[in-house]
């Protein structure tokens, strides 16, 4: 069995995190998105993992797996972001007729995706897809399932049939192509994964819809990013394995070789990624710092702060912040007694 994991997309629902890197490389408890996927695919026994990208999300894609070990990648170019349909249809060549799982780059699972691969090893129907309950399935595609089957599937329906949302995991058998190759582009003018499984139905294959185990996040928005980290960090061992001197460490706190803590509280769970340094400041609970970053003189907590970002003497604490790659956050000294802001398109600021 193959893995495919898409890695294409634009996030524009992320944006400006995503104006300069893809949604997949963002960092959460620690490590870039897609490792989560890399190694759910390495647990079920994948090794053969194709990873389809665009020419904006290639260079990035392939920096954040340099030196994965144990599997064979191969970067599948998608040239236009045409649906997940059509990200399948470009890997064909390189699918064959192979089984394989498809694998949204941007989704995180509790418990990995064993229990999918497992019921299509069993029964070997056309296609597994996982499902989850959603409060508002209006965002997502839609399943009607009747005896552990999927009878339909709709795209964002305005009236949903259910509450079953198509989560970010699907295991094909080689009949998908067959329907991709005949599938029309939907109203938005993409190629549908959803009317690519339905065509499935309509041809008389089975198509098993099972319930995920866990937690399951799409990190779409900001708010998903955070809670992702939150849950993932809740279990994280500790330890403290770079230099920490004259500082309070409490609970789940990992210090990562290279990272330098002084004169500061780390209230787990936190991470503190290597190269980063923390001075004077309160790390709070559910906090990951990234590789190269700085807080100094500062409190932040339930946040996420990127690669090489800056928070230094900030005096109010930070809470619920996602930190860019680089970004910085100081306090401004002095008179006049003013905001100074540098935001890209589509940034949130809340000033007390």
């Amino acid at each position: 069995m193959k893995g495919l994991i898409l890695a294409a997309g634009r996030g524009t629902r992320l944006r400006p995190l995503t104006h300069t890197r893809p949604k997949p490389v963002i960092r959460v408890a620690g490590r870039p998105i897609i490792h989560y996927a890399l190694d759910n695919l390495k647990n079920v026994g994948v090794r053969e993992i194709g990873i389809v990208v665009s020419p904006d999300t290639h260079t990035d894609v392939r920096a954040a797996l340099n030196g994965v070990q144990d599997v064979t990648v191969t970067y599948i170019l998608q040239e236009q972001p045409q649906g997940l349909a059509h990200a399948v249809s470009v890997a064909r060549d390189w699918l064959r007729n192979d089984p394989f799982v498809l694998y949204l780059g941007d989704n995180l699972f509790e418990r990995g995706i064993e229990a999918f691969v497992r019921a299509f090893e069993e029964s070997r129907p056309a296609a597994v897809v996982a499902l989850a309950r959603v409060s508002d399935p209006r965002q997502f595609g839609v399943a009607e399932v009747r005896s552990g089957r999927i009878a339909r599937l709709v795209e964002k329906p305005k009236e949903p049939p259910s509450n079953l949302a198509v989560a970010g995991v699907y295991v094909f058998g080689p009949e998908i192509h067959r329907v991709i190759e005949g599938l029309s582009p939907s109203a938005r003018g993409e190629y549908e994964i959803t009317d690519a499984i339905q065509g499935l139905i309509d041809d008389g294959h089975e198509v098993h819809g099972l319930p995920i185990e866990g937690w399951w996040k799409d990190t779409g928005r900001a708010e998903d990013l955070l809670d992702a980290n939150r849950l993932l960090l809740a279990n994280i061992e500790p330890r403290a394995v770079g230099t920490v001197e004259n500082s309070r460490l409490v609970g789940r706190v990992v210090v990562e070789p290279g990272a330098v803590v002084r004169d500061s509280t780390l209230m787990g769970p936190v991470l503190i990624a290597r190269d980063s340094v923390v001075e004077n400041a309160f790390v709070g609970p559910f906090t990951a710092v990234g590789p190269g970053a700085t807080v100094r003189g500062s409190e932040v907590e339930y946040s996420i702060v990127a690669d090489r970002a800056v928070i230094e003497g900030v005096s109010t604490r930070l809470q619920e912040c996602v930190i860019g790659v680089g970004a910085q956050v100081t306090s401004r000294r002095g008179l006049p007694r003013a905001h100074r802001l540098v935001l890209g398109d589509e940034s949130r600021v809340e000033i007390g």
